[in-house]
């Protein structure tokens, strides 16, 4: 299945952005009268057939130096098109080697997350990091994992921050915040999916906040913090994980305590 992806979605009809015009029209051969299938990144799929709008086969034509995009008739559409029953956000530092952050950003979505959050803990010895690429990465694997909603990407901010913007915990809620933490000089930890076994306990779709350390752990002082926040540490097995992997397991362990 071909999916491609607009943020341009109109009364009837859609319009690709000029990368997805190229994939869709050079790349795939696409033609007007073709059926295809579109995200609009929200949870929104829709099923279309190209137009023929313009002389360059159904790709409008800009100005000089413009790109070409192109249109299409939106036949009908499905609202929360592979979606999931509840709402995870991670939230994890940089990794030292950005392609193994890249590579962590690609197979959470794929499993299934809401929200990416890149935080910079005390320990991180990587400070600065670029969304842009990233942004492109969460919408392939969007796409690739049949999925109509890309996750929102934060901009990159201390753990301390993050930390404070959460605000009170609603345990009532559903909500659930746990911190993925190597060490058991705060607390002693419990297995995470111990803990994610309550969600099914709660009506709608539970909230799920993991945080996951840089490659020194975290500090004693932001999992103090993160403990006054409601966030409870948590042991994701007794191997030595590396920040890309812990990421992956909880997501993976939020996805499969959910669907067993």
């Amino acid at each position: 299945m071909e999916i491609f992806y607009s943020d341009q979605v109109f009364e009837g009809s859609l319009r690709l952005p000029a990368e997805e015009t190229a994939h869709c029209m050079r790349v795939l051969r696409h033609r007007p009268g073709d059926e295809i299938d579109v995200i609009d990144g929200r949870g929104t799929l829709y099923h279309c057939v190209l137009q023929e709008d313009a002389p360059a086969g159904g790709a409008q034509k800009r100005g000089k130096g413009e790109e070409q995009t192109a249109l299409a008739r939106i036949v009908s559409s499905e609202t929360s098109w592979g979606s999931h029953p509840y709402r995870l956000t991670l939230a994890v530092c940089p990794t030292k080697n950005p392609d193994r952050y890249e590579w962590m950003a690609e197979k959470v979505t794929e499993v299934g997350i809401d929200t990416l959050a890149p935080v910079i803990g005390e320990r991180s010895e990587r400070r600065v990091l670029k969304t842009d690429r990233l942004h492109r990465i969460l919408l392939s694997a969007a796409k690739q994992s049949l999925k109509g909603t890309i996750p929102e990407l934060l901009e990159p901010q201390t753990v301390m921050e993050f930390i404070a913007g959460m605000g009170e915990a609603r345990e009532a809620s559903g909500e659930l915040r746990l911190i993925a933490y190597c060490s058991d000089e705060v607390k002693p930890r419990a297995f995470i999916m111990n803990l994610l076994g309550q969600l099914k306990e709660h009506a709608g779709a539970p909230e799920v906040t993991v945080l996951i350390g840089p490659e020194g752990d975290f500090s004693p002082a932001e999992v103090q913090a993160a403990m006054a926040a409601g966030f409870v540490p948590v042991s994701l097995g007794s191997s030595r994980l590396r920040t890309e992997t812990a990421a992956i397991t909880a997501a993976e362990a939020v996805y499969l305590s959910i669907y067993e």
